[in-house]
């Protein structure tokens, strides 16, 4: 996509959320977006994007860090619940519960007793939010292997990304597969109608970062704002479902 384009639509697209979120605030809507995917899959280029134009005051990206051992020894999804949205707020988790499905799994930092607990509870617990009033968009960020690989590099070759350079880095090519089978099971075992998983393909950068405004507003924002913003484009974010296995990458 050209420059230019892209600039454009990103532009016109952070308005619309801008409106969105005056909306949202007036109306006191609880708004939770989550963000997954593999290492390098784009999700700090696509946050940056959406919090750029938003109210600090309304609007929350969370990132925790390794659990303290006392967190270790609380029910699993406790440290989350003091972050989730009061009326007016958008917050947005960089990770979540979903790394014990996914990064614990592989590296067997819970046990496979712990990650079962996780996979039968986290459709509840979602139930409990959404329905206390929580809107809740779970994204899971697509990448190849060949680009991952890329991505990695590059990380690891420029100083000014010396702070997105992580241990875990080194073995997200070496269990690629391994990730491959914990990620499908969680996507086929955590889906449900009150919170589906969203499937966003992010070879491209840029055209995965215009792709989940356009689906966080379709989402979230009211038809007055939703209605002039164009769809998602079906080859780059969909529906996960059994069948959209095939698509993702291996």
């Amino acid at each position: 996509m050209p420059k230019s384009d892209y600039d454009r639509e990103l532009e016109a697209l952070q308005v619309a959320l801008v409106r969105f979120q005056q909306y949202a605030m007036a109306a006191g809507e609880k708004d939770l977006v989550i963000f997954e995917g593999r290492d390098a899959a784009g999700k700090d280029g696509a946050i940056k994007r959406i919090v750029e134009p938003l109210s600090i005051r309304a609007t929350r990206v969370i990132a925790l860090p390794k659990p303290t051992d006392r967190e270790q020894s609380q029910w699993y999804f406790q440290r989350y619940v003091p972050h989730l949205p009061a009326a007016g707020e958008l917050v947005i988790l960089n990770r979540s519960w979903y790394n014990r499905a996914g990064v614990e799994r592989v590296m067997g930092f819970s046990t496979p007793a712990e990650q079962e607990v996780f996979l039968q509870d986290a459709p509840i617990f979602e139930r409990m939010l959404t329905d206390g009033g929580v809107q809740i968009v779970k994204l899971w960020l697509d990448i190849s292997r060949q680009e991952q690989a890329r991505r990695l590099e590059a990380r690891r070759s420029n100083p000014l990304k010396a702070l997105k350079v992580s241990p875990l880095d080194a073995v997200a090519q070496e269990k690629w597969e391994a990730y491959s089978a914990a990620r499908d099971e969680m996507l086929a075992r955590t889906g449900s109608e009150h919170a589906p998983w969203i499937v966003v393909k992010t070879d491209d950068k840029k055209t995965a970062r215009l792709n989940i405004l356009r689906l966080l507003l379709k989402a979230l924002a009211p038809p007055e704002i939703a209605g002039g913003v164009a769809e998602p484009d079906p080859e780059v974010v969909f529906r996960f479902t059994p069948e959209a296995l095939t698509r993702l990458n291996r």
